[in-house]
């Protein structure tokens, strides 16, 4: 069930930063309390393949999602130990030594399940005994959150697919016009280019010109 245009969840969850300090979270209170756009980004888990690619180029990019009054946030179900120990080793050994933004430690997959993002399912064998399936690791899911806690954007990856950051900062360009002038966002719409009213006569003609 999509979450666009509901409150993200307002819970609060055991978090690293990259200098070693144990945090604890809640992305709905740094959305509201500070007046920010968020993007929380979630992905299986640390030691991977897939994963660091992301993290670093989320990394790359913190600077233009500052530039947007957008904190960056990742997130898995690793311990904040485990969190710690891979920000300790450098990127050319597969590490994230380097990364600074916080990352969520939701060992008890509760703000995860929550999201229903959490690849697990459940089955019965012959005796009728609950038998656990899946990898129990989240799947690479995105969530722009609005400075009232509102969810604007979500994603979901399967574990296999890494993302497009730029699409992330061409949609926070995209809600902030919205906001700012009411018009509405046409396909492939970027930053500088021509938006519409939401109305059929802007449609037309701006159809007319496209």
């Amino acid at each position: 069930m999509s979450l666009v245009g509901k409150k993200f969840p307002n819970v609060t969850i055991d978090a690293m930063s990259e200098m070693g300090d144990d945090l604890r979270i809640n992305v709905f209170e740094e959305a509201t309390a500070n007046q920010q756009k968020v993007l929380l980004f979630w992905y299986p888990k640390d030691f991977t393949f897939v994963c660091p690619t992301e993290l670093h180029a989320f990394q790359e990019a913190l600077g233009e999602f500052e530039k947007r009054n957008t904190k960056v946030i990742g997130a898995s179900c690793d311990t904040n130990e485990v969190h710690f120990a891979w920000l300790n080793v450098s990127k050319d050994n597969g590490g994230i030594e380097g990364v600074t933004y916080p990352l969520l430690a939701d060992t008890h997959r509760q703000l995860a399940n929550l999201l229903g993002i959490v690849d697990q399912d459940f089955e019965y064998n012959d005796e009728g005994e609950e038998v656990f399936t899946g990898s129990n690791v989240t799947y690479r899911a995105t969530y722009l959150i609005d400075e009232t806690g509102k969810i604007f954007h979500e994603s979901v990856n399967d574990m296999p697919l890494g993302r497009n950051v730029k699409e992330y900062l061409r949609l926070i360009d995209a809600y902030t016009h919205v906001q700012k002038h009411g018009e509405v966002c046409p396909a492939n719409w970027e930053e500088g280019k021509e938006a519409m009213k939401a109305d059929r006569n802007s449609t037309a003609e701006y159809l007319a010109k496209n």
